[in-house]
């Protein structure tokens, strides 16, 4: 009799520290997601500054202005749905064009002499630094928490606790492979 209230203790105490392992791990990924979105957000912020600061010397880039600016808001509606995945694959397309931008600025030599430009490019480089930082931060706890609720004993409270697999961030297709810098220039 002993023996069984024993093991039922024992039990209990597991379920209880696997409930509240995951509970952890569940929170820091909502943490580093936060993290991730507040440094979005102030890319984001930049990207309208930086647009008005290169449309009067980059006339003919409009094209690639105007789809960095409606990239912007998809990503921020996407952002606004809770929909990480789609705000990952935005946000990855909006740091495709801002290097795009960056590269083609410096065919401008007014441009690059600028000191709003450059203040402006030192807030974009501090700003995608702090991000690569925190979408380190997100991966690592999205890893834990996912092998957390796939592993035993997690698994067995996973499912009733409602707690599914998060999507880590990669980088898109296109940021993968360096960019042709005379595709870029129209060359």
């Amino acid at each position: 009799m002993e023996a069984l209230l024993g093991i039922a203790i024992l039990v209990a105490l597991g379920l209880l520290l696997t409930y509240n392992g995951l509970i952890a791990r569940k929170n820091a990924v909502e943490n580093a997601l936060g993290a991730v979105e507040a440094q979005l957000k102030k890319r984001y912020d930049l990207i309208p500054n930086l647009v008005e600061a290169v449309k009067r010397y980059m006339a003919h880039e409009r094209e690639l202005l105007e789809r960095l600016t409606l990239l912007r808001e998809e990503a921020e509606r996407a952002r606004a749905r809770g929909n990480a995945e789609e705000e990952f694959r935005l946000e990855g397309e909006v740091g495709r064009l801002l290097g795009q931008l960056r590269l083609r600025a410096e065919a401008y030599p007014d441009l690059k002499a600028s000191q709003n430009f450059l203040q402006l490019q030192a807030a974009l480089t501090e700003t995608e630094d702090s991000l690569a930082a925190a979408r380190r931060f997100y991966n690592q706890a999205v890893t834990d928490y996912n092998n957390a609720i796939e592993q035993f004993p997690g698994l067995l409270l996973a499912r009733p606790m409602g707690l599914v697999r998060k999507p880590v961030f990669t980088l898109p297709e296109g940021e993968r492979e360096r960019p042709d810098l005379g595709e870029l220039f129209g060359r």
